[in-house]
């Protein structure tokens, strides 16, 4: 298993944000995203997660072998925590839910509604999701966002699981997550260059 993203350029609202981008991730791999706030990383997660098309290059992986998890927990309040990982793992068709619970520290919490739950908890059964879609690899933007100290490390521990099973994942953070082994990339020298406009007086002279 292996992503490769060649001469790849994104855009938000029409404009290009990132151009150029060129990498690859192996099977066993993590690759951390980094870049200030703007500069297009959600925007490129999101084109490899297959969500818009992308203005030009290749994503050399097909769509069904990748997870995506992004600002939103994608949980519904109505239905139980164990209700939660259940609906996903009948959509991505998958067996059992437990080690999803187990590795994010839920399962005390599995009968209770979702909608009752902190939002470092919630957090944490959206991210579960991940583990329940049994896909090899990871697409992740800011997935801390609202957890604790420990959480953090809870999450670190279940990359850490899932590249040690063969998978690999791409992630946008700024959090420090312990995760040594993870290559980094800057994708600010990849910021587009906005379009030159044109002096629109000049066209009546």
């Amino acid at each position: 298993m292996e992503l490769n993203v060649s001469d790849l350029s994104v855009s938000r609202g029409g404009i290009a944000v990132l151009e150029g981008l060129s990498f690859s991730i192996l099977e066993g791999e993590a690759l951390v995203l980094r870049g200030p706030n703007g500069s297009g990383k959600t925007t490129l997660l999101r084109t490899i997660a297959g969500l818009q098309p992308p203005l030009r290059g290749t994503i050399g992986l097909e769509r069904e072998a990748m997870a995506y998890a992004g600002h939103s927990d994608g949980i519904k309040s109505v239905l139980t925590v164990r209700e939660n990982l259940q609906f996903w793992a009948d959509v991505f068709e998958t067996g059992a839910i437990d080690p999803a619970l187990q590795a994010f520290d839920l399962s005390a919490l599995e009968n209770r509604p979702a909608g009752g739950l902190s939002a470092g908890q919630k957090r944490r059964l959206g991210l579960a999701r991940m583990v329940v879609s049994g896909r090899p690899v990871w697409v992740l933007d800011e997935p801390t966002v609202s957890l604790d100290l420990a959480s953090v490390a809870m999450f670190a521990e279940a990359v850490r699981a899932h590249l040690a099973a063969g998978g690999l994942a791409l992630l946008a953070t700024h959090i420090d997550l312990g995760l040594s082994e993870a290559r980094m990339l800057d994708v600010t020298p990849f910021k587009a260059i906005p379009p030159e406009i044109d002096d629109f007086d000049g066209d009546f002279l």
